[in-house]
């Protein structure tokens, strides 16, 4: 993948309507790639698209719209996606969130862990053959140096017990991380390669997430923080210079490959979440109410009674399903 030139190139962007997402996207468009746009709105969706085309005079700017906090919706993006196009030679899992206080999906999971960590493994896993069929086919997720402040709290992934906002979003970029470690051992060979990387603080959409100190402390730096052109920088290096080609299982930040924390090296994490994340096929057939507890699961199950819903098999009946190892 030449850094110039990449007519004839499908990349895919999530989080692209706006910050380093839309910067990127663009920026790809700009060079002559194929662009698809992941919005969750499909009116900003549009206007972007718009705008892209009108910017870089290339009409091969594509939408798609999706919510990436819910997992059914992920998949059928993916879906979509497979319909139209039979290559994919550049992901990038950009879109991220901070939640101000515990938020549940429509699904019942953690809305952090679901939009950062979640999604992007999903997809990803969804889309690998046809990344594997385009190879040389790159993978790059946009992480955090939150993650270096935290450690994974497998009884608390969810923020069942407790839940702060920069803390769970620290843990998802962590789990995002050593995904990406796991990940780049397992394609070896294969010709797609796999990279994360902290794009830097950046004054963008994300604040409007969070609340209390970490809000005001971010309005307060806002005139010292990266533009979202600086702040996409990296992510442009990862995805289109000819510097990392065959680079994988890398951190990188301004461009450079750095070292991330010691506990985003723990194998043995790295393949206890791997065990975690094999069992979502099961959370995916039975449905997401497997990973709630007690309460929570009981008054989700009720819910989904008064309002009609059928209960997944593994939610049915007097017993609970097996727990996850989380």
């Amino acid at each position: 993948m030449t850094e110039n030139r990449l007519q004839g190139k499908i990349c895919l962007v999530t989080g692209s309507t706006s910050g380093i997402g839309k910067v990127t996207a663009r920026e790809l468009a700009n060079r002559g790639a194929t662009v698809v746009l992941v919005s969750r709105s499909r009116a900003k969706g549009e206007a972007t698209q718009a705008e892209i085309k009108q910017a870089t005079g290339n009409q091969e700017v594509e939408l798609l719209v999706a919510d990436l906090s819910v997992l059914e919706n992920v998949r059928h993006l993916a879906a979509e996606f497979q319909h139209t196009h039979d290559h994919l030679h550049l992901l990038v899992n950009n879109a991220g969130a901070a939640y101000p206080r515990r938020t549940l999906t429509s699904e019942g999971l953690e809305a952090t862990l679901a939009v950062n960590y979640l999604a992007p493994f999903l997809l990803t896993e969804l889309l690998l053959d046809t990344l594997k069929a385009s190879a040389p086919a790159r993978i790059v997720n946009v992480s955090s140096a939150q993650h270096a402040t935290v450690s994974m709290e497998f009884d608390n992934l969810q923020g069942e017990k407790t839940y702060a906002t920069l803390r769970n979003y620290g843990q998802a970029k962590l789990a995002l991380l050593l995904w990406t470690y796991e990940l780049a051992r397992r394609l070896e060979g294969t010709g797609v390669t796999v990279n994360a990387l902290h794009p830097g603080i950046t004054a963008s959409n994300f604040p409007a997430g969070m609340a209390g100190p970490a809000a005001w402390a971010m309005k307060l730096s806002k005139p010292f923080l990266l533009t979202a052109e600086q702040g996409a920088q990296t992510t442009l290096y990862l995805a289109t210079s000819p510097q990392v080609e065959g680079v994988t299982g890398k951190y990188f930040a301004k461009s450079q490959a750095k070292p991330s924390s010691s506990r985003s090296y723990d194998k043995t994490v790295g393949l206890r979440l791997w065990e975690v994340r094999s069992n979502w096929w099961l959370v995916l057939r039975n449905g997401p109410e497997t990973l709630l507890r007690g309460k929570e699961r009981q008054g989700l199950q009720r819910s989904r009674q008064r309002r009609g819903i059928a209960l997944p098999y593994a939610c049915k009946g007097r017993g609970n399903p097996s727990p996850l190892p989380w």
